[in-house]
């Protein structure tokens, strides 16, 4: 479980198809810190475990599905510039949202402008995603709710009542510390919907046949 606030970036370098290499590149500490084999370390909002650690970074492998479903199967012939987060652990502050590092499904830049106060970032569907993103994110996009991109905790300031879009406003921190300043419109990222929303609407599909809990329990 993550926070969905990034700790540094990190450069991945695929090793194979499945197999990727990550190096630290800012504030080193934060995740080599206590490094553990095992660990899991958020990587652009993808949940991966550390099989082997470097002298400045670690090794891992990704799965079929999120390769499937992420941009390191889009993506994993080049070298890339990623948010890293390490998972939560006993005492640690939770200043974002609850994120699971399992991914729903890309999307891309729409556009991106700076106003006085923030970097306004509209995200929409890829070219061949209309179905991927109608069915696994537009669900979860709610206007004030939350919603991760590339590991990144934000709140979505506006969305079209179809979920064919959805606007974030980054604060200048947030967008310096993080990949987002790389973004170019067109290019893909991951998504991650709100996980208490996922759990509402199965309530809300499939509610319980069970007796009412009361104040009688």
């Amino acid at each position: 479980m993550f926070t969905g606030l990034v700790q540094c970036l990190g450069s991945l370098q695929a090793l194979g198809p499945d197999r990727f290499q990550i190096m630290v590149k800012t504030h080193v500490d934060r995740i080599l810190g206590d490094l553990a084999l095992g660990d899991s370390i958020a990587t652009d909002g993808i949940c991966l475990t550390v099989e082997e650690i470097l002298p400045q970074g670690f090794t891992a492998t990704a799965s079929p599905e999120t390769l499937h479903k992420t941009t390191l199967g889009a993506f994993y012939h080049r070298t890339s510039l990623v948010n890293l987060e390490p998972s939560l652990r006993v005492g640690s502050k939770l200043g974002g949202h609850f994120v699971t590092g399992h991914i729903d499904g890309m999307g891309a830049l729409v556009s991106s402008q700076i106003t006085q106060r923030a970097w306004e970032m509209v995200f929409g569907p890829t070219p061949d995603g209309e179905t991927q993103w109608h069915e696994f994110i537009a669900p979860y996009i709610l206007k004030k709710g939350s919603v991760s991109v590339n590991g990144i905790s934000l709140t979505v300031a506006d969305c079209d009542r179809d979920g064919t879009w959805f606007k974030v406003a980054v604060i200048p921190q947030t967008y310096q510390d993080t990949n987002l300043s790389q973004l170019k419109p067109g290019q893909w990222v991951n998504i991650e919907g709100d996980i208490l929303g996922k759990y509402v609407e199965k309530m809300l599909r499939h509610p319980s046949k069970s007796p009412a809990v009361d104040m009688d329990f």
